[in-house]
């Protein structure tokens, strides 16, 4: 993939994602325009199946609405409304500690970098940029397997794990494009460019990308 097929290649993305289901963080931040919501789903979402998180976040919700309500939810309570995610546990002890972090460091507002971000229980690289994006629509580079695989396979990039992917793409991806790019993205990776067995033959960026051009030929 050339660096001048960026354009053409998001705008055919955009297509494929109004086609598809809309992953569940997109949905929350469009239902709730808040951040504390897109953080906590976020923390939820990690190595759990989309179905999964949009139960436990409805079943969450419901009893807890800001940081304040999480802190006053005992741990084995929440350990309850989040089962089945995967880790449930941990993202339990993460959720107790949260509002503390918020109010001693932020003064319990939601910081809005990612840096800042990375400084809360349970919160990585990848889950602050996705707040950055879908919690305050500012930029930010949010990459989960799917961007890693999909940017690797298109020939954009050519890196080894998600954080030298998110440095190569902030150098490499117009930043118009980056509030977008995770979502687009992961609706492609579940539906066309899937992790076995791509479904490149009929992939509508075959004729862009590295790996497509030769798988069909």
């Amino acid at each position: 993939m050339k660096l001048s097929d960026i354009p053409a290649v998001h705008r055919t993305l955009a297509r494929a994602f109004r086609k598809a289901k809309a992953p569940i963080i997109d949905l929350v931040a469009a239902q709730t325009h808040d951040p504390f919501h897109v953080l906590v789903g976020t923390i939820l979402s990690a190595r759990t199946k989309d179905e999964t998180t949009a139960a436990a976040c409805a079943r969450l919700f419901q009893r807890v609405r800001t940081p304040a309500d999480l802190r006053q939810v005992p741990r084995a309570e929440l350990e309850r409304l989040i089962f089945p995610v995967g880790f449930y546990h941990t993202k339990a002890k993460h959720l107790k500690r949260l509002p503390d972090v918020l109010y001693e460091k932020f003064g319990g507002c939601i910081p809005r970098t990612v840096e800042e971000l990375c400084e809360l229980p349970g919160v990585g690289r990848k889950t602050a940029n996705l707040v950055v994006v879908l919690g305050f629509d500012l930029p930010g580079i949010c990459v989960d397997v799917h961007v890693h695989r999909i940017c690797n396979r298109l020939g954009l990039i050519r890196t080894r794990d998600p954080l030298e992917t998110e440095m190569n793409l902030r150098k490499t991806l117009p930043p118009r494009y980056w509030k977008t790019w995770n979502s687009y993205l992961v609706a492609f990776g579940q539906t066309q460019c899937r992790p076995v067995r791509p479904h490149c033959e009929t992939c509508p960026l075959r004729r862009s990308c590295d790996t497509g051009r030769k798988q069909t030929g």
